[in-house]
């Protein structure tokens, strides 16, 4: 009896000691997310890219409230109730359901990170832009092209207008300071200031607002007119009012996060004549983390400065920017191979034990078999034949008048086609779907598709060697194209048609693309191959 319950224990004994062999920490980071956008995507693929790259490993959980902030404070309450060992948080504004919610991850003893935003709620460490001087910095490099065409503008006083952000959120209120500050130190100019909300279109209104103000007043006011935009989305709302109320190049306008494809590009084209590098290092926000839960010295506060892109240094600034989100990219890359040699080597060490546990159960078993061999002998040979008999039914051994039921003659079996060629088709599908939305997002695309931003962007740029924003300004032109050589729609028709926000930018684009103005086409009566 001793003997057998020895057996019988033997095996859950070796289990309790290789399960005991792996003891490598791995730190796990929760982070809640207030809004969406290429600035806090890209923080994101940059967290997610460093989980790998120091001397500990991170597994780190996104989630995102979009702007709704008791929707965040139940996000960081269910973090909290997961086993994470630190807490990063980007709070939507300083409201007492946040800060009430932090207070309760700090009190269960999680370290909180507050990235990019702050609140009046206590925490662990700081990290984000440097905002005031952001602010101050966009607002100097206005006073020196003020200074600098001080001799044209003559009795002219130009007119500076700031359209800030949401003034509840830090971000909004320190850049508002900071640029104040730097316009008191400008007395020569006549400073605005508008309170709007992060909004494209509110930005838009304001800035028609003020051009049909100055036409009332003087109209040459408008050669010498400044508008700063606190973020490079709302800085496109002011360039649809400008070309729609035709003062494009007459109206200068600046805005802040210099995104490869947003404000880097946008200066590049000439619609802003700067933009604030507001920068994102989400690897140094998983440093500052490792750091404080490996009791490594840590600092409290973590400014991170940026500088201001111009005309002048925009190139160098964009390849230097689509360099590092290469190198990203590929970070992600090398993360995704090592989750998935993680997995196979957990698989491996589970096999691996439970070969063991299986060679000891089989030497049992063998024992117990052979014992009742004697009297389980007719049911093992039955057994055996109704194994035959499966093996036959499953090997083509079925009578031939059945086999016409079950089997398919291979010119009746579809071409293959490759994975390259169904997911072209695909995605030309989705995005001739929603052209005319002048507003369609990347990651309305991929959502489209199955596929997040950065998934999307690999897959389109190995395909096709362009961008998915470059793929879909592409395909919208020769959409354009097609329904000028075969229409009479009107070019402003065409080009809402074909999703652009205003016909002045469908005339730029596609005289960049084709050589031509759309009108220029119509005239000469050409019909190029496109």
């Amino acid at each position: 009896m001793m003997k057998k319950t020895i057996w019988i224990f033997l095996p859950a004994l070796f289990l309790l000691l290789t399960a005991c062999s792996d003891n490598e920490r791995v730190y796990k980071i929760g982070v809640a997310q207030c809004s969406k956008g290429p600035w806090r995507e890209k923080v994101n693929q940059e967290m997610m890219a460093a989980q790998h790259l120091y001397e500990h490993d991170v597994k780190v959980d996104i989630v995102n409230s979009y702007d709704e902030p008791e929707v965040q404070a139940r996000q960081i309450d269910s973090l909290a109730q997961t086993d994470i060992d630190l807490m990063v948080v980007a709070p939507y504004e300083d409201t007492k359901v946040i800060n009430d919610a932090i207070a309760r991850v700090l009190k269960a003893g999680i370290p909180v990170v507050s990235f990019d935003r702050k609140t009046s709620a206590d925490y662990t460490a700081f990290i984000g832009g440097n905002n005031f001087e952001a602010g101050y910095i966009v607002g100097q490099y206005i006073a020196s092209l003020v200074r600098d065409k001080g001799r044209e503008t003559r009795n002219k006083k130009p007119v500076v207008m700031e359209i800030t952000g949401l003034l509840s959120s830090t971000p909004a209120l320190e850049r508002h300071l900071g640029f104040e500050k730097s316009m008191e130190e400008l007395p020569e100019v006549e400073y605005i200031c508008r309170k709007s909300d992060w909004a494209s279109d509110t930005s838009c209104r304001l800035a028609t607002e003020l051009i049909d103000s100055l036409r009332k007043t003087d109209s040459s006011q408008l050669d010498h007119t400044f508008i700063f935009c606190h973020n490079d989305g709302m800085a496109t709302g002011v360039y649809k009012a400008v070309v729609e109320q035709d003062v494009e190049g007459r109206v200068k306008i600046l805005g802040i996060d210099g995104m490869p494809h947003e404000g880097l590009e946008y200066v590049t084209l000439g619609h802003q004549i700067g933009t604030y590098y507001y920068p994102t290092h989400g690897e140094k926000i998983i440093r500052l983390a490792l750091d404080i839960l490996t009791g490594k010295p840590f600092e409290r506060e973590n400014p991170m400065l940026g500088f201001v892109v111009t005309p002048d240094n925009v190139d160098l600034v964009t390849r230097e920017s689509m360099e590092l989100m290469s190198q990203n990219d590929h970070m992600i890359t090398i993360h995704d191979k090592l989750e998935t040699a993680f997995g196979l080597y957990n698989t491996q060490h589970k096999v691996l034990i439970g070969s063991f546990i299986a060679i000891i159960v089989l030497i049992i078993a063998i024992i117990m078999i052979w014992r009742a061999y004697l009297q389980t002998r007719k049911a093992i040979r039955q057994q055996q034949t109704l194994n035959e008999e499966e093996t036959l039914l499953y090997t083509h051994a079925a009578p031939q008048p059945m086999r016409p039921f079950l089997e398919t003659e291979k010119e009746q079996l579809p071409t293959p086609r490759s994975q390259d060629e169904i997911f072209a088709e695909q995605l030309n599908e989705a995005i001739r779907a929603q052209m005319s939305n002048p507003e369609l997002k990347i990651e309305d695309l991929g959502e489209a598709m199955g596929l997040s931003r950065v998934q999307l962007y690999r897959r389109v740029k190995v395909i096709t060697g362009l961008t998915p924003v470059e793929l879909l300004r592409k395909i919208r032109l020769q959409q354009g194209y097609v329904l000028l050589c075969t229409t009479t729609k009107t070019v402003q028709e065409i080009a809402y048609e074909v999703g652009f926000g205003t016909p002045g930018y469908f005339s730029k684009c596609f005289k960049q693309q084709y050589g031509k103005y759309p009108m220029d086409l119509r005239q000469n009566g050409q019909t190029e191959q496109i």
